[in-house]
């Protein structure tokens, strides 16, 4: 009777087995293709393979499987240039031991579901463009070894439960914009050389309860306070770059820690409710290797083989991948469901327009100045305000989710930040469901673009003069945006269809093309803002999106030579502005012959000054 018992037992055991397979599969396919969703630029393609439908997840690029090929234990993608979102999904890869994503331009914040991940030993999320704070969920990956969050944008208070990892032995937090004091006290006078001096003491708190740290790195960020006596065998240019009490020249200027903003934090649920619940688990999963073992010695050879044959056959279903595939269109129409963090608080400054309002403005938006795939602009006067251009986003909701939401909240707040002479004014933004409307709105630069000066109009109209106002007003632009802004704010494609000009003629730097290769993934868009049909044009394939101050500046001196010579950046019957220079350039007494032929006068003295 107690094997027949046991029998019925092994049976439900069996049963869970293949259930819980199957279901850990699907739940981590789903993960990794949410993850991909998430994605809106690989310019490598490195997960053009990622394709549920007919792939095995453990042959995805760079993903690597348990060894029975049944769980993804790892997820490598470094210095691939990805373009996205965290999915918060990830979460839900419950045996991932290294999560990888060191050196991609991955936006938002970092999902508080990581912290679910309970056996991940290495977090490395460094070089990206993350903002937000860390959420205190981190605490939960209580096999952590090493977390890396250096050179992101990351803000807020460190959570002190970072402590609670008692296995943690590196932590990377440097170039943030993390504020607040170190959250370390030893409730002691003692400076300790050593690390893990204070690992017996009952009155640590925060990292110093973490008694395997090693390595750790809080440098250019804004903390405040001391530096913990707890944390003193760390080279003192670990807390370098700050705001620190301390007497060392190498803390920031009072100037820049008064400027940096309050701190602000996720609201969530304590986590020190939350033991009693790991203990019950963790006692669990104890006792089950001995509850099993008894239960073999009880029921004898025969429950054991019937064992190992459902073992084996259950193993064979979770191999099975064509049965755990889940279709990509499927997850697609599940996008609305996604859970994605969005700030109340981040446009909270930002001026709101209603449609109505715009659509008077700009008279039933019959007055179109400009088109692309992308997009359609107007122009508008307020009731007793300034001249507009409205950009209205060309997508249909069906096509919007979470992750695009975010995205738009982000560029907005960004454009929001602008304040110079020569860079475009953002005025406010509209969002609205019925009809579904997302619109910028900004000040109207009536002269048009310089493109169109340097190339559709008469280029006499721009003297030489003129021409050199415009270079050094783009350059004070460039100077405002890259030095005097934290962080740094780079236009995402700086050429002459970025830069407009006023009456007179002072150029402005506007950043639409931010927008384009998000845009691009909806299914109704494929094209590219400022690609107009023009005969000479800056192909995207070619040079591809300025993404930070190199690549500015280096558009900066494309667009010097554009302004001088008259000539594109690209024709396709000249080729590139730069090698057709470069041979007048290097001979000084040949470089007279780079300018414009439509002007009649110019300052050789300017030229060589430039060149």
């Amino acid at each position: 009777m107690r094997s027949y018992a046991s029998l019925q037992l092994l049976s439900f055991v069996s049963l869970v087995l293949f259930v819980t397979c199957d279901s850990f599969a699907r739940e981590e396919v789903r993960a990794l293709t949410t993850f991909k969703e998430a994605i809106y630029e690989d310019p490598h393609m490195v997960l053009s393979n990622w394709n549920a439908l007919d792939a095995d997840p453990c042959g995805w690029s760079g993903i690597s499987c348990s060894f029975a090929r049944d769980h993804v234990v790892k997820i490598n993608i470094t210095g691939l240039s990805l373009r996205g979102f965290l999915a918060p999904e990830l979460g839900q890869i419950k045996f991932l031991q290294q999560l990888v994503l060191h050196g991609n331009n991955l936006i938002g914040i970092i999902p508080k579901e990581l912290g679910m991940l309970k056996y991940l030993q290495v977090l490395d999320l460094g070089a990206n463009q993350l903002t937000g704070p860390i959420p205190p969920e981190i605490a939960n990956l209580t096999s952590v070894i090493k977390i890396n969050l250096q050179s992101n944008g990351l803000t807020g208070s460190l959570p002190s439960e970072l402590g609670n990892l008692k296995y943690l032995q590196e932590l990377w937090l440097d170039r943030n914009r993390l504020q607040g004091s170190v959250p370390a006290s030893s409730g002691s006078d003692f400076t300790s050389s050593v690390y893990g001096i204070y690992a017996s003491s009952t009155n640590l708190t925060g990292l110093c309860r973490a008694s395997e740290l090693k390595v750790a790195d809080f440098s250019f960020n804004f903390f405040t306070g001391s530096i913990p006596k707890c944390l003193g065998y760390l080279p003192s240019t670990s807390f370098q770059g700050n705001c620190l009490q301390n007497k060392d020249p190498r803390q920031r200027a009072s100037s820049i820690c008064d400027r940096a903003p309050p701190a602000r934090n996720h609201q969530t649920r304590s986590p020190k409710h939350q033991p009693a619940e790991d203990k019950s688990k963790q006692h669990q999963r104890a006792s089950k290797p001995a509850w099993l073992l008894a239960l073999e010695i009880v029921t004898g050879t025969m429950v054991g083989c019937l064992f190992l044959i459902a073992f084996v056959t259950a193993l064979q279903r979770c191999n099975n991948k064509s049965s755990l595939i889940i279709p990509l269109k499927k997850l697609s129409s599940q996008k609305d469901h996604v859970n994605v963090y969005i700030d109340s608080e981040m446009l909270k400054d930002v001026v709101r327009f209603s449609r109505q309002e715009l659509e008077v403005a700009c008279e039933d938006f019959s007055n179109i100045i400009g088109s692309s795939p992308d997009s359609l602009v107007y122009k508008g006067t307020m009731k007793g305000g300034p001249e507009i251009a409205v950009i209205s986003l060309c997508i249909k909701e069906e096509h919007w989710t979470g992750y695009l939401e975010l995205y738009f909240q982000r560029e907005v707040a960004d454009l929001a930040r602008l304040n110079n002479e020569n860079t475009g004014k953002l005025l406010g933004y509209c969002k609205e469901s019925t009809p579904f409307t997302r619109m910028l709105v900004i000040e109207y630069a009536s002269n048009g673009t310089l493109y169109e000066h340097l190339h559709y109009g008469d280029g006499c109209n721009l003297s030489w003069t003129r021409r050199m106002k415009i270079v050094k007003g783009i350059a004070r632009g460039l100077k405002y945006l890259h030095t005097e802004l934290e962080p740094p704010f780079t236009i995402s494609e700086l050429n002459s269809s970025s830069v407009y000009l006023t009456e007179e003629f002072s150029p402005k730097l506007v950043d639409f093309e931010s927008w384009k290769s998000i845009l691009a993934r909806s299914e109704k868009n494929s094209g590219a803002i400022g690609s107009q049909g023009a005969i000479c044009v800056l192909p995207h394939s070619l040079e591809g999106r300025h993404l930070d101050v190199q690549g500015n500046i280096y558009a900066f001196g494309v667009l010097l030579l554009e302004i001088i010579s008259g000539r594109p950046p690209y024709c396709k019957d000249k080729g590139r502005l730069v090698d057709w220079a470069k041979d007048f350039l290097e001979l000084p007494e040949a470089m007279a012959y780079v300018v414009d032929p439509e002007l009649k006068h110019f300052r050789f003295e300017d030229l060589k000054s430039y060149m």
